[in-house]
């Protein structure tokens, strides 16, 4: 009988992370203190009611309903400082969550309710993620984190974002997103943005096949080019029962396209009803390029330790299927390739031969 993983020993293990946004995130605290700061009336300045609250209200089974909880952390993020605070905190806690590498998104257009210019708005994220990391680093902790901007998929400023992840791409930013409710927004509205990146040999990821299903998916992939699929736990619609791949599936898996699952959120939005029905079991099994997700840390109450620990208790999951999903995020990050390997073949694979010996 294999021994039950602790979830003690699974926050000490390196983990890497390629979706998690900014905005979902927060320190419960922090929104309270930074409220204070510009007026914003929150749900109950209580931190510990309001970090229930979040998790209550956004355990909707709606993904509409679930991104109505953001209006309260963006409404809180219009400063430099609320924004540097923000990233620094961020850091620190997927540094003490044992993340060695993470890519954090946010939507810079969300920001500018005070006066700040996009460019402005990201100096200050990134400024935050480089504070962040250097404390944890004195605090013997190793992050490495990599900022991905994104686009909201029902606005009209994808290609003025393109351009301003470009603009930083030697400062911090490493990817492009769009995001947003699927249903009514493909992605291919944004094409020319998508082209643009291209050029610029760019990367980039798209939030498809989450609450909208095979078509989103496939848009993404062929008509965009998306190096990887944000969430894509509807590509399970086109494998049949037995197993067998339909043409999609057959060229998510055969091409290694990454899907960024995020179970928890996954759940509250509706696009699985458990953890156990999570497919996340059956594209292992049949290995897909499967990594694993917090999304929205505050909102689902989760963490990347979590995330993994509600694995092993669900599929029985070891510490050979925990590095398994390690090691893929880390070949799909958007950094670049040695210092993949490096963080791979002297962090990842290190601590983990440890536990499998």
């Amino acid at each position: 009988m294999v021994a039950t993983i602790r979830y003690e020993d699974i926050v000490k293990v390196p983990k890497a992370l390629l979706h998690d946004h900014l905005d979902g995130g927060l320190r419960p605290a922090t929104i309270v203190d930074l409220a204070a700061e510009v007026g914003h009336e929150l749900p109950t300045t209580d931190p510990e009611a309001l970090g229930r609250w979040f998790a209550e209200a956004a355990d909707s089974g709606s993904l509409e309903r679930y991104l109505e909880t953001f209006a309260h952390t963006v409404a809180v993020m219009q400063t430099p400082s609320a924004l540097r605070r923000v990233a620094r905190e961020c850091a620190l806690d997927l540094a003490a969550d044992g993340v060695v590498y993470a890519e954090v998104r946010f939507a810079p257009e969300q920001h500018l309710e005070r006066d700040l210019s996009l460019d402005e708005v990201v100096e200050a994220v990134l400024a935050g993620f480089a504070e962040g990391t250097a404390q944890a680093v004195e605090a013997g902790l190793t992050i490495r984190v990599g900022t991905l901007l994104t686009a909201m998929r029902h606005a009209a400023r994808s290609q003025e974002i393109a351009e301003l992840a470009v603009r930083h791409r030697d400062a911090g930013v490493v990817g492009f997103d769009i995001a947003g409710a699927e249903a009514g927004f493909p992605p291919t509205r944004h094409l020319d943005a998508f082209e643009y990146l291209q050029r610029e040999n760019f990367h980039f990821t798209i939030h498809a096949g989450e609450a909208f299903g095979l078509p989103s998916i496939w848009q993404a992939i062929q008509w965009c080019g998306a190096d990887r699929l944000g969430h894509g736990v509807r590509i399970v619609d086109d494998i049949a029962a037995d197993g067998s791949l339909g043409r999609l599936a057959a060229y998510v898996r055969d091409k290694r396209i990454p899907l960024e699952l995020c179970p928890s959120s996954n759940v509250q939005t509706g696009a699985v009803a458990s953890i156990a029905d999570h497919p996340i079991g059956l594209l292992r099994d049949l290995r897909f390029r499967v990594t694993v997700n917090t999304d929205n840390r505050l909102m689902s109450g989760t963490s990347m330790s979590r995330e993994m620990s509600l694995l092993v208790e669900t599929f029985g999951y070891g510490w050979k299927e925990l590095q398994w999903f390690t090691i893929n995020a880390m070949k799909s990050a958007f950094i670049p390739f040695d210092e993949r390997l490096r963080i791979i073949d002297e962090v990842i694979k290190p601590a983990y031969a440890k536990l499998l010996a």
